[in-house]
């Protein structure tokens, strides 16, 4: 008797390993963001289908260049679920980046995704950094029509490094991969972070300190 249990216990645990080392399925064709609703879930609760329409899938504009006249000289156009509903729990998204001369996205992280990047326009300096303690800096230039992959979580940028505008798209392995612009965060919290933190972490006075904070 005890040897049948403990048979039936491993066939459970055996099957239970098999289940979570799988990756889970989609239980329906589609799960359109109700962005309307109320509740509260990791990601939006589906539309009725009923109600579902082939604009619901379709976001339109990615062809048009954004203003680029801003303190970095570049702006990203996001086509993430907020903007295209149908991408609810497909887990990708995509955005388009536009660089003016000298322009960068500034140094940044996605914390819920990898990105792939290709160039459509010009030339670029593209680069991360890996975590503590090693801190290693993988960089390239890409041309056009040259791709890079940014692993995710890992602090990355590009810049502008040719005579003219540049373009790249990027695919991201999230329906809503967020975006951590580390200086914004550090220095541009609210309410701030203190000034003796931060002198103490980037090891400079704390004037300077106040006057990047007063900056952002």
């Amino acid at each position: 008797m005890a040897s049948r249990f403990l048979l039936v216990g491993l066939l459970l645990a055996t099957f239970t390993l098999v289940a979570l080392a799988s990756d889970p399925g989609p239980l329906q064709d589609f799960c359109v963001a109700d962005n309307s609703s109320k509740v509260l879930v990791n990601g939006f609760v589906c539309k009725d289908p009923k109600m579902v329409k082939a604009e619901d899938f379709l976001f339109r504009g990615l062809d048009k260049m954004g203003d680029t006249n801003n303190a970095v000289r570049s702006v990203v156009t996001a086509v993430n679920v907020n903007q295209l509903p149908g991408l609810n729990t497909f887990g990708i998204s995509m955005v388009r980046i536009d660089y003016a001369p000298g322009g960068q996205n500034a140094p940044h992280t996605h914390p819920r995704a990898t990105e792939i990047l290709v160039v459509i326009e010009g030339s670029l300096l593209v680069g991360f950094v890996t975590s503590n303690t090693d801190n290693k800096l993988f960089t390239q230039r890409l041309e056009k029509g040259d791709v890079f992959v940014f692993p995710e979580g890992l602090i990355h940028f590009q810049q502008n490094v040719g005579h003219g505008f540049a373009v790249a798209i990027a695919g991201l392995s999230s329906q809503n991969p967020g975006a951590i612009t580390i200086a914004n965060a550090v220095f541009g919290s609210d309410p701030d972070i203190s000034d003796d933190i931060l002198a103490k972490a980037f090891q400079v006075d704390k004037k300077v300190i106040d006057e990047i904070q007063s900056k952002f």
